[in-house]
């Protein structure tokens, strides 16, 4: 009785401290993610007799790069939407109460009251203060990830140091080559997908001679990577749009069906035979996950809420007394606890051409040295 209530009390105080530094943590999450997706290209860069520290630097200043013209871009596109938004208000209130006449007196009048206390100056308010906290959500990021990349080299030493035996650190190593593996296939198959998706959302609303195609176009990318929900949402934004832009029903059906057949052509088709059996997480336990992470992280906490997963399922198939929640998270019931035979020789050869390229440096080139003497 008294270790349920004590456990009761450390979750409370862990969900109390997951709310309340959400911006740090949802930084450093991300952070995590990106050092993680370039660590692999740091090392090929490296094996073709390049510095270390030239292929960090020059890795370094790429993601800076991109991350801060990436948050330029959406700050574009939100000011895009919120001056359209301005344009477009009393065409978008008509054209929906025109569209809900079809339910009924009372779904009109529902949806009056409805247009009649919304704040669309406070709702644009916050677009753009949440597009300046994506600015400094940038900033935070590119530093996080250039002091792991400044202690990049001194990560195996740690883990060598805190588990005290060779053994268990091969495998500790394992586990997060094993999480870095199956997150950064994920994440690039996912980009390169959703990427395809939007590309052909922005020719039907091109074609279709819409506007805001490079917003939605935005917006389908975005929300394609939150799973099972995120597309759904998409198609039906990408409805609601053309019919407010447009007016006319058919052109904003037919908009709505074009994209309805992408997402289907593509989530049931394309996705699944890229992807195949990387990830192996219970469905059911993706909507939990996405259900938990949203109410604790809002929004960003959706896009972290698989990787997050992915690597809780890893870690806790190796811990005999969590391995129940692995079971449970996974597909068949058969938890991914580690490398495959193959990924293991490739992380081995990895961290061996590592060393080559890089030597030691600090307190261990020092003993290596005092030893030579």
């Amino acid at each position: 009785m008294q270790t349920g209530f004590l456990g009761i009390i450390a979750f409370s105080v862990l969900l109390f401290l997951l709310v309340q530094s959400r911006f740090i943590l949802i930084s450093l999450a991300i952070a995590i993610i990106i050092f993680s997706l370039t660590s692999d290209a740091i090392n090929a860069i490296a094996r073709q007799k390049v510095s270390n520290w030239l292929a960090t630097t020059l890795a370094l200043l790429g993601i800076a790069l991109g991350l801060l013209w990436l948050s330029t871009t959406i700050v574009s596109q939100v000011n895009e939407v919120a001056l359209t938004a301005i344009n477009y208000a009393e065409q978008a209130q008509a054209a929906l109460l025109a569209l809900t006449t079809q339910l009924g007196p009372n779904v009109t009048e529902a949806a009056q009251a409805a247009f009649n206390n919304f704040d669309l100056t406070g709702w644009l308010r916050s677009l753009a203060g949440s597009a300046s906290g994506l600015l400094s959500g940038t900033v935070l990021v590119i530093l996080f990830v250039g002091f792991m990349f400044a202690e990049r080299a001194w990560f195996p030493v740690k883990i060598d140091r805190l588990t005290g035996d060779p053994v268990k650190a091969r495998q500790v190593r394992a586990i997060i080559a094993s999480i870095m593996h199956r997150v950064n296939r994920y994440l690039v198959v996912k980009a390169a997908v959703s990427l395809v998706t939007a590309a052909i959302v922005w020719v039907i609303f091109t074609v279709a001679g819409l506007q805001l195609a490079g917003p939605v176009a935005m917006l389908t990318f975005v929300l394609n990577f939150i799973p099972s929900v995120g597309s759904i949402i998409a198609t039906v934004i990408a409805f609601l749009l053309a019919f407010v832009l447009s007016g006319d029903i058919t052109l904003a059906l037919l908009v709505g069906l074009a994209c309805t057949l992408t997402q289907f052509l593509i989530g049931n088709v394309l996705d699944p035979m890229l992807l195949g059996q990387t990830l192996r997480l219970s469905s059911f336990g993706i909507i939990l996950s996405l259900a938990f992470w949203g109410a604790v992280w809002g929004v960003p906490g959706m896009f972290l809420a698989v990787p997050i997963m992915v690597a809780l399922m890893i870690v806790c198939a190796h811990i005999p007394w969590l391995r129940p929640v692995a079971v449970m998270l996974s597909r068949e019931g058969l938890p991914e606890d580690g490398m495959t035979d193959e990924e293991i020789s490739g992380s081995s050869a990895s961290e061996t051409a590592n060393e080559t390229v890089a030597p030691l440096t600090g307190p261990e080139a020092g003993r290596k040295d005092h030893a030579a003497e």
